[in-house]
This record gives C-alpha cells, structure tokens and sequence, in this order.
C-alpha cells in the first residue's frame, strides 16, 4: 500500500515535470496541439533556362533521365512512362515546351495536379504538350502503373 502511494507521487510529478520549459532553451514542450508554427525558410531557386546548343538526340535523353528522376514518385511513373511514349516523336517546338514544364515550377505537386486536372493549369504551361499529359494521366487504356522503370529500359525504344 505504501509502495503504491509512492509511485502515484512520483509518476504525477514525472507528469507535470514533462510539461514545464526546458531549463536554458526557451522553447517549451506543449500539449495538446499548442507546440509553437515551426518556422519556414524558403529558399530561392534559380530561375529557369532554355538550353542552348544542345543537339535534339542529347535534350532527349537529358528530358528523359530528368523525368525519371523526379522528388516524388508519383511524378517518377507518370513522366517517366510518359516520355518513354511520346519523347522520341516530340518535335523541337514540343520538347521545349516538355523541358519548361518539367523543370521551371518548383514544386513536383503542381505539375501532377495540372497533370491530373486536380487544378487549373496556369496560362505559361497550357499547349500541346500539356494536353497530351493529361490525356496520358487519364489512363484510359488501364494500364498499371505501379512503378517507375528502369532506366535502361526507358532508353530502349519499343
């Protein structure tokens, strides 16, 4: 009985222990939902640029890797799938407007949602190319797209 008294008193005073500020810190540890808005940095990209002087062959294979490697995988399967189709018929006038839109925007979510129809696709990225992904993204053949290919396969024309 005495025992359990004991450890009611310590496990109360770990408690309320846990809910007073760090000594030295300034930052207090909250509870339920009142922890401080972490603070955000944003961090400036440089603006895009066309290339210039690049032969058609080598934007190809350069739009094809960027398309595979994206920051999220949902955009590594739809681009990269995508390029493997279209990217070796895509004229010069096409290929800059593919290198524009997969590489300017700075966020990978705005391209799947335009991609998607999810949101509007703001007036720069509207054109042929857009058009044909988001005919791409409808998946209307059904097929599966469970992850993005390889490399090597993506290279190799089928």
């Amino acid at each position: 009985m005495f025992s359990a008294a004991i450890a009611r008193k310590v496990v109360s005073s770990v408690c309320r222990a846990s809910l007073r500020p760090a000594v030295g810190t300034g930052i207090s540890r909250g509870y339920r939902g009142d922890a401080p808005e972490p603070t955000m940095i944003e961090i400036p990209l440089p603006p895009w640029e066309e290339r210039t002087g690049e032969s058609l062959e080598i934007k190809k294979k350069r739009l094809l890797y960027e398309s595979r490697k994206r920051g999220m995988l949902e955009n590594c399967i739809l681009l990269s799938l995508f390029a493997k189709q279209y990217l070796s018929t895509m004229n010069e006038p096409q290929l800059k407007q593919y290198d524009r839109l997969i590489n300017e925007p700075s966020n990978d979510w705005d391209i799947y949602y335009w991609a998607t129809e999810a949101q509007p696709t703001p007036d720069v990225y509207q054109g042929e190319v857009m058009d044909m992904l988001k005919e791409f993204a409808k998946n209307k053949d059904m097929e599966q797209r469970l992850d993005a290919p390889n490399l090597e396969y993506l290279d190799k024309s089928s």
